[in-house]
């Protein structure tokens, strides 16, 4: 009996490119609602720090998170497996600590020169699985690497000539080091069998409770840990990063992901720039007229044509080379 498309593993394969790109439409909405988040936080708390910025951009999008997860599957929790509970907590202290040196970083160099070191986990997985299986994945595979992170270089506007590895360089290599943990973690074959709704809510708890400890640590005042709940514009983005760039990319991400490459997810994950500059060419007017905040779109330019560019040659190259194939 012939098997059906759902089980023809070339389908599969397709079906988890197709979704690993809606998480990476996703994650590129959040660069916009963030801007516009702590343009918002700027307005209601003048002179508040940076780390307190970035808790409070964080903590209430995996605080809802976690409440919804919880609404949604309710006593089904409670079996969350012994392996699912570790994984989730890996996942989560993968994701959490890369986001604070990322977070932490962009504060000591230029965005460009984060937007570019944060991609060199499509470099670092290949090495790492070359290293530990002791096998070359081949030179097409290096090669789509370094399209990449050309691709990356340009998108970013990033400058060798300012390139000098200080705190905030440091930091988001640390951050790339993590997020390739996090992506080798949903490879794992112990955890093959695990349910990805559980694992998932393990995880958004483990960095819910990370970024809020640090909200707590960090903030001027209690009270002011308060002060955005009562702005409709803060909460409404803080709801559609919960809902879309949260839990609609994690569980996508935590679904889906194990059903391909590790290298290959690496280099998927690298079209996150090119939807965040796509949507940075008209989100931010919008948001700023909802939010009376003083924030202009991007324009089109070159390094978004050849940089998105690059990246999306190295994808189709991969995916419809006659190996693949």
């Amino acid at each position: 009996m012939p098997s059906s498309p759902q089980a023809n593993p070339a389908h599969r394969h397709r079906n988890a490119i197709l979704m690993l790109l809606l998480a990476n439409f996703f994650w590129g909405l959040s660069f916009p609602a963030i801007k516009a988040l702590t343009l918002i936080h700027a307005a209601l708390l003048p002179g508040s720090g940076n780390w307190f910025i970035t808790a409070m951009t964080v903590a209430p999008r995996f605080l809802l998170a976690a409440l919804i997860l919880a609404a949604w599957q309710g006593r089904r929790l409670l079996g969350t497996t012994a392996s699912e509970l570790r994984q989730g907590l890996w996942l989560g202290c993968f994701a959490g600590v890369g986001m604070l040196f990322q977070n932490d970083g962009l504060q000591f160099t230029d965005a460009s020169v984060s937007a570019f070191l944060t991609q060199f986990y499509a470099i670092l997985i290949p090495v790492w699985l070359a290293l530990r299986h002791r096998r070359n994945p081949g030179l097409q595979v290096w090669l789509c690497c370094l399209l990449v992170l050309a691709g990356a270089a340009i998108l970013g506007r990033f400058d060798w000539h300012n390139l000098s590895l200080g705190r905030g360089e440091l930091e988001t290599l640390l951050c790339s080091l993590f997020f390739m943990g996090q992506i080798l973690t949903l490879e794992r074959p112990e955890y093959a069998g695990n349910n990805a709704l559980r694992i998932t809510f393990v995880m958004v708890c483990t960095e819910m409770l990370l970024f809020w400890g640090l909200a707590l640590v960090v903030t001027p005042a209690p009270s002011d840990l308060l002060v955005f709940w009562t702005n409709l514009p803060w909460l409404g983005l803080t709801l559609m990063l919960t809902l879309f760039c949260t839990l609609g990319a994690f569980l996508i991400m935590n679904t889906w992901q194990p059903r391909i490459s590790s290298t290959e997810a690496g280099l998927i994950y690298c079209v996150e720039p090119i939807f965040g500059s796509l949507m940075a060419l008209c989100l931010p007017a919008l948001f700023s007229l909802w939010a009376g905040i003083a924030y202009a779109n991007e324009s089109a330019s070159w390094h978004l044509l050849v940089g998105g560019g690059l990246i999306t040659l190295a994808n189709i190259w991969l995916q419809f080379s006659p190996k693949r194939a």
